[in-house]
């Protein structure tokens, strides 16, 4: 009898706590920390961008039911990191200002 192969999950260039662009959709340009990923449904979810509205129901006597906005999840190839010193997504992130070939000078 064989041996039954594991799925192996796709390895991301993001991780939980990366600060990401969005570069496609209804959130196009704003800029999160991530959340969480989930590698298998390909998703990342990403603080105060693509907000959704939950509504809640009092579980218990005295608890109040209610609207509760939480973040919804986008799909991982519409989110590139986002490099501070390019201010704005790249797929490499910089460590100096020298060898960054997408830094350019504030114009005045």
């Amino acid at each position: 009898m064989k041996p039954v192969a594991q799925k192996k999950r796709p390895k991301f260039g993001i991780k939980k706590g990366d600060q990401v662009q969005v570069i496609a959709g209804k959130a196009k340009g704003q800029v999160g920390e991530v959340l969480r990923v989930d590698p298998l449904r390909h998703v990342v979810h990403v603080k105060n961008v693509n907000m959704q509205m939950r509504h809640t129901k009092p579980r218990r006597e005295g608890q109040q039911g209610g609207i509760v906005p939480q973040e919804g999840p986008l799909h991982i190839s519409n989110v590139l990191k986002f490099c501070p010193s390019c201010e704005r997504g790249v797929r490499k992130i910089c460590t100096d200002n020298k060898g960054c070939p997408n830094y350019r000078k504030k114009q005045a």
